[in-house]
């Protein structure tokens, strides 16, 4: 059964593409087959697995915009084991075609209705913004993991963001879920760091992913070789924790974990 999952975050530079995009390499990497959707008009996910966002001749703005079928735009990944429906700038031009158009915080869950079913799992990338775009994504959701940082601000983005899922759930899509809150870019020896995480455990209990992703270099430079971390460096903290997020989705929703990375 397939599991659709914006991943979100209005606060930018908090690790939200690169937990896509690594997410999305490590289920695979347990045999699950993965789309990832790029709903962010910068692109950094489709770049970020390879793909040049310069040289697309359609993306998912044309799904969105003219009822071009998704699967025509799919571009299957062999290296990194998924399949991907990229973005660029031109999304931008979704945005504002979406604030003018009647009922279309519906477009993004009818335009994926009929390719959905092919995966076990649908990562969206969500733009750094509360924007149509987001709504459109959490619209088409079944759940939403939210990456964050650990610092003090951190807690005020995410009550706008925890007040926007509601409105979702009490008006178009009232079985959205949060699937997890996911500590990222996490330094256990700051004392603020810390705190903030005893605070989203507090209130979030678990929710929380146990799993943290630490500061890690290669992380850093994957994107700029067109690849995740697992493909970049597989043994670095960086890959190594998102194997163990991935690890931890599957168990949270009662299926076995099947590795085929190690060696």
């Amino acid at each position: 059964m397939v599991q659709v999952l914006s991943l979100a975050n209005q606060k930018g530079g908090v690790g939200k593409t690169t937990t896509s995009v690594n997410l999305a390499a490590s289920l695979a990497a347990t045999r699950r087959k993965v789309l990832l959707i790029d709903l962010d008009p910068q692109g950094n996910a489709t770049m970020g697995v390879g793909v040049d966002k310069h040289e697309l001749a359609e993306t998912f703005c044309d799904v969105l915009l003219s009822g071009v079928d998704a699967r025509s735009c799919v571009h299957s990944l062999e290296e990194v084991g998924i399949d991907l429906l990229p973005a660029n700038a031109d999304l931008t031009a979704a945005e504002v075609e979406l604030m003018r158009s009647t009922g279309a915080e519906n477009r993004m869950k009818d335009a994926i209705e009929s390719i959905k079913h092919d995966y076990e799992y649908v990562l969206i990338d969500c733009p750094p913004a509360l924007n149509m775009l987001t709504l459109n994504a959490l619209v088409a959701s079944d759940a939403v993991i939210i990456p964050m940082q650990c610092e003090y601000y951190a807690l005020e983005g995410l009550s706008q963001l925890m007040d926007t899922i509601n409105d979702v759930r009490s008006t178009v899509n009232p079985g959205l879920q949060i699937e997890g809150l996911l500590r990222t870019m996490y330094d256990p020896r700051n004392t603020l760091a810390k705190d903030v995480s005893d605070q989203l455990i507090e209130h979030f209990g678990d929710k929380v992913y146990r799993t943290v992703v630490p500061r890690n270099v290669r992380l850093a430079e994957a994107p700029s070789h067109g690849l995740p971390a697992l493909m970049y460096e597989k043994t670095s903290s960086g890959a190594l924790a998102y194997l163990a997020l991935a690890g931890e989705m599957l168990r949270r929703n009662g299926t076995s974990v099947i590795n085929k990375v190690a060696s």
